[in-house]
């Protein structure tokens, strides 16, 4: 017999990271409510991995203080005592003191957009913009080489609409340019693009 999993009443951040949530699940905090993120596709995870692993030797290359982190916790400005976000990845130039339990100042988010996480995740990305530190937010598509990309202006605005992007990608916010398709290069995506001549 299977029993329904009993989650606790609308929890605050504080009372959402001491809270012994069920093994084997990520969750994240949305407005005082955890939601479980399901595992990801094998192809999921190794978009994240190419990306996590560009990213990283692209920092080391640049130096300065900036580092990457996989599937950290982040506190959106809206309604701060209510959640905690997860996105995929976070470029951040803060550094992380003992006793942290979320990453601060991310400039830059990423998020892996799959057929089962499409709200989720753009209700994620819309969050993201009140973060005041956050330059630039890219949403990765994993069932078609492809992203989309919002950008802040210099006025401290975001579009309305995202930036498709289906070759050479720019993060101003990293200093970074190269081939999209350089995220998808262990995935059946990579195997399946006609070379470009």
């Amino acid at each position: 017999m299977v029993t329904a999993l009993k989650l606790p009443d609308l929890l605050t951040v504080d009372a959402f990271l001491t809270w012994d949530a069920p093994m084997g699940q990520l969750w994240q905090l949305v407005d005082g409510v955890p939601w479980a993120m399901a595992p990801p596709s094998p192809t999921y995870a190794l978009i994240q991995g190419e990306m996590a692993a560009l990213i990283r030797n692209h920092l080391i290359a640049k130096g300065g203080p900036c580092f990457v982190a996989v599937t950290p916790g982040i506190i959106p400005r809206v309604q701060s005592d209510t959640n905690i976000r997860i996105p995929d990845l976070a470029v951040t130039c803060t550094a992380v003191l003992p006793g942290d339990n979320v990453l601060s100042d991310p400039v830059l988010l990423i998020e892996i957009l799959s057929p089962g996480n499409r709200t989720e995740t753009w209700t994620n990305v819309w969050s993201y913009t009140t973060i005041p530190s956050v330059r630039e937010i890219l949403v990765i598509h994993s069932t078609s080489i492809g992203a989309e990309l919002l950008r802040r202006g210099a006025d401290g605005t975001w579009p309305e609409r995202p930036q498709a992007i289906e070759q050479d990608l720019t993060l101003d916010s990293i200093d970074y340019t190269g081939p999209i398709a350089a995220f998808y290069r262990s995935t059946w995506l990579h195997e399946a693009t006609p070379a470009r001549s």
